[in-house]
Parts: structure tokens; sequence; C-alpha cells
């Protein structure tokens, strides 16, 4: 087996939140300076940057991991990736579907664009990306599920769009992949507080959720499988045929 490093959870200028400075190049190029092998492109609520940063990337370095963070009716984040070029298509039909056409303010709110490789825009978000759509987590998970992706409740130890802070728990029949914990988070004293985690023996990954050049890829979690491919994180993440998780 090899050990790959990645950060599945990040932003890019595309985020609302998202600093300007989170380009694709300056992703690509600070991944590889740091030692990453896989990254994950999850901007709020839309796939379209993290596509062009795969398709800039192509079959290169690093390995570009495309999804989104998705916000929940219940105010919950979670993030969900795809593979295929088609899923990717369902994924984000079923975004644009489903976001409230909530007109962005970009002077309260920032500027909602992605941009290629040469830092030129291609595309401008009309709507306002950091909305619930209009969707449950249940809802969410079953779609993803649907089209074959990776469905990740995110950040569950923060004390808010957790699925904990907005729930109370992790619903047992919630269909996930992995649980994912924050750069800072003690998960030994996560499940002191949440026993009941530990009868799941779910995995989970620890991600930076960057929005900012100073944060990026300053957490990694360590996937141990043959080789890069959605298929093989997917069986890191359930611990098959030897392949396993582990967080630094």
């Amino acid at each position: 087996m090899n050990r790959f490093r990645a950060d599945t959870h990040c932003h890019t200028l595309l985020s609302p939140c998202g600093d300007i400075e989170m380009t694709p190049a300056f992703i690509v190029r600070t991944a590889l300076e740091k030692g990453y092998d896989i990254i994950g492109i999850t901007d709020h609520n839309t796939t379209v940057q993290g596509r062009e940063i795969r398709r800039m990337v192509g079959g290169g370095e690093p390995y570009i991991l495309c999804g989104a963070e998705i916000t929940t009716r219940e105010e919950v984040h979670c993030l969900a990736f795809a593979d295929s070029d088609d899923s990717l298509d369902a994924l984000q039909n079923f975004l644009d579907a489903n976001l409230p056409k909530i007109p962005n303010d970009e002077d309260v709110f920032g500027y909602q664009l992605a941009v290629n490789g040469a830092e030129e825009v291609i595309y401008e978000a009309p709507y306002l990306l950091i909305s619930a759509i209009d969707r449950s987590i249940g809802e969410v998970a079953a779609f993803v599920g649907s089209i074959g992706g990776i469905f990740i409740p995110a950040h569950i130890d923060k004390p808010q769009n957790s699925i904990i802070s907005q729930l109370g728990f992790v619903p047992p029949d919630l269909p996930f992949d992995a649980l994912e914990i924050s750069a800072r988070c003690d998960l030994n004293r996560l499940l002191a507080g949440a026993s009941y985690l530990q009868r799941h023996n779910p995995s989970f990954v620890r991600s930076s959720d960057a929005h900012y050049p100073e944060d990026f890829c300053r957490a990694a979690t360590w996937l141990e499988m043959p080789c890069r491919s959605f298929a093989e994180i997917r069986k890191a993440l359930h611990c098959e045929d030897g392949r396993r998780v582990a967080l630094q």
C-alpha cells in the first residue's frame, strides 16, 4: 500500500467567503510545495471551480477530488464528491435546482468568481452560494449515494453548521462515508463526549476548510491505498481490502 497525504476540504475564490488569492494556480502550486497528494475542492454549493482545477491538472499532480460543501435545509454543512463528468453534472444540477434564487450582493458577501489557470474570469455565480438549499441532510445523503458519490458531514466538532450543533447527534441511519473533524479538533475528547459514535466505528478525516492562503493545507489525512482514484478513496474511507485512513 502507498500513503497519500490529503486535504479534502478547501475553498476557492468562487466561495463568497473565500479569499481572492485562493486561485487555481495558488492551490496547485502550494499543494505540491507542501507535499499534498490529494486536494478536495469544495466551494459552497457549487462544483464549477473545482471542475476547472481538475481540467487544468488533468492526469498530473495533485489528484483533485471534485465536489462541493452543501448547506442543507437544517443549516448543516456536508461535503459531497463525485467522479465522472455525468455525476458531477448531476450534482451541479441538483444544487442549481435547490439553491434559493437570492441574488448575490457583492458589497456584502464579496464576488463569486471562477477563474482559469491564467486567472481570467470564466464564470460568475449569480445567486448567493452560502444559502441553505431546499433539501434535508437525509435527502442530500441519499442523492449523493444515488450518483455514486462520497458523502461526509463536515467539521462535526464545530459549534455552528455541524451535524451535531444543528441536530444534536449523528443519526444512526444516515448513510455517510466518513465524518470530518476540523484542524484543531481533539478527536479523543470529541468521542468521549459522543461515545455513541464509537459503536459505528466511522472513519474520520481531518481537513483545513481553508478559505485563506495561510490556512491551506494546515491539516492532513493519510489515505493508505494502492493508487489515487475515486474508487480507491472510497475504499479507504470504508477500510476495505486493506485500505485505511490515518490522521496526522
